[in-house]
């Protein structure tokens, strides 16, 4: 093996050896179902009740997304498998390996803002479990800018703090957390059910409530006009994953381990846990009169020592999977940056911080900015690079790769002082197109005169962003290896 360049290797990002790569198929089942069940993903299903769709309807949208995203998932997590190497260094044989940068950035900071997510509703879980054990409201006077009160905000640094005790704990800490949680979360949620199931008297008025999507309903005719957005919004949940997902099968044992594992452990219990959800949230407008979406809120609505039980396993959840699927990658990634100053470890430290600047209950505030600006928004950015990089690896590599030359800046993947214009190129094509429909999205008052043909397109953001960056990148790289 050639010497690596010091700017591009550390212990961290280099190859795995034979003796790290421990992890069998149930290790990757486990992970996913530790990061599968969490708030933020049984909001989705719910999000979808909120926005008028049918039990049914919102299951299936939750299970055909994760259906989808698998395919990138299992291409992409390929290259960790036989190679051994991260996502941030991987990016380097199909952007270069300055250019590399581009994609962990984007990468990073979009994990950077689930970070923050998650541990804004871990902090919320925390609240609301000391709420009910007082037997009052803690949350205070909203704060001038922040606009939350000082007991959450309190309650937000208290879980930040708490997360970063696992930062020093590497991989092996979070697989073994997630395997021994994984059985709990499952009993958690069949209680979710069950309770759901006795309040509202049974399935059938749950599954009989019609969406609002029928004729006469308050959304009449305008389920397709809902039904992409979601869609496309289920895959840019995980489209984060999607892309870092080498930094967990580089420990794969064989590559069945990881296919397998991932099969398993993704698309059925997200597909269980959205049934969950909607049981759950359309029971609530039963027996609230509206629909609550948010697990945390409704266990403080509910009460209860069970209340309590439950809030301590949504925070030990919270804790899980922010973790595994929001600190080890940006972790990565920011260490790629600066290779020889930047450890895994301060990586995570950078991404907590980033974490809190981003506000994440601005994100939160309704299903609207939460599922169509947040998760389609960012899906623009990442289809692109996912593109990118199955057809690199797959079509233009053969699924070949020159390891010791993605740590050298002489190497095969030097290209034009470390940037390969055709990655570029594509990236900027794939991102474009989307960039009038998130401005609509985001900030409706100042684009609102963004034609229909773009809000249209952006709709389906990360699926034209993925097709538009691969087709580019296919042809202007074509007999190029």
């Amino acid at each position: 093996m050639r010497a690596p360049d010091s700017d591009l290797w550390n212990e961290d990002l280099a190859p795995t050896s034979t003796a790290q790569r421990t992890w069998r198929w149930r290790h990757f089942a486990a992970l996913w179902l530790g990061m599968v069940i969490c708030v933020p993903a049984y909001m989705l299903a719910s999000g979808l009740i909120e926005q008028g769709m049918s039990a049914g309807q919102a299951v299936a949208t939750v299970l055909l997304g994760n259906l989808i995203v698998l395919v990138p998932m299992l291409l992409i997590g390929h290259a960790g498998a036989r190679w051994g190497v991260p996502y941030a260094v991987l990016a380097r044989a199909s952007f270069g390996w300055k250019g590399a940068r581009i994609p962990a950035v984007a990468r990073a900071v979009v994990a950077c803002g689930w970070y923050g997510i998650q541990t804004w509703i871990g902090g919320g879980a925390l609240l609301t479990l000391l709420g009910v054990i007082v037997g009052k409201k803690l949350e205070g006077a909203p704060l001038p800018l922040l606009g939350i009160g000082v007991g959450q905000l309190l309650a937000f640094f208290a879980f930040w703090a708490i997360q970063l005790l696992f930062v020093t704990k590497g991989l092996t800490a979070v697989r073994k957390l997630e395997t021994w949680t994984a059985p709990i979360k499952i009993l958690i949620c069949g209680l979710m059910v069950w309770w759901a199931v006795s309040k509202a008297g049974g399935l059938g008025p749950i599954f009989h409530q019609p969406s609002a999507f029928v004729e006469g309903g308050a959304k009449a005719g305008q389920f397709w006009s809902v039904f992409a957005p979601a869609l496309t919004a289920m895959v840019g949940f995980w489209a984060t994953l999607a892309l870092n997902i080498p930094d967990f099968t580089r420990f794969a044992r064989a590559q069945s381990d990881q296919i397998i594992g991932q099969a398993v452990g993704l698309p059925a219990p997200m597909g269980l846990l959205a049934l969950v959800s909607v049981v759950t949230t359309s029971a609530t407008v039963i027996v609230f009169g509206k629909a609550i979406w948010d697990p945390v809120q409704l266990a403080g609505d509910i009460g209860g020592i069970a209340v309590v039980v439950g809030l301590l396993i949504i925070s030990l959840d919270t804790v899980c999977c922010n973790i595994a699927a929001n600190l080890v990658g940006p972790a990565y990634d920011f260490s790629a940056l600066w290779p020889s100053r930047i450890s895994y470890r301060t990586g995570g430290w950078i991404t907590a911080i980033i974490g809190v600047l981003i506000m994440p209950w601005k994100l939160l505030e309704t299903t609207q900015g939460y599922i169509f600006t947040w998760l389609v928004g960012y899906g623009a950015l990442l289809g692109p690079i996912a593109g990118i990089l199955i057809v690199d690896y797959w079509l233009v590599r053969k699924t070949a790769l020159a390891v010791d030359d993605l740590y050298a800046k002489d190497g095969a993947y030097a290209y034009r002082g470390g940037w390969n214009p055709a990655a570029l190129i594509a990236l900027v094509l794939g991102v474009l197109p989307n960039l009038p429909g998130f401005l609509a999205a985001a900030a409706p008052h100042a684009f609102g005169s963004v034609g229909g043909f773009w809000t249209g397109l952006y709709t389906y953001a990360w699926f034209v962003g993925l097709a538009i960056a691969a087709t580019v990148y296919g042809v202007m790289m074509r007999g190029r290896a």
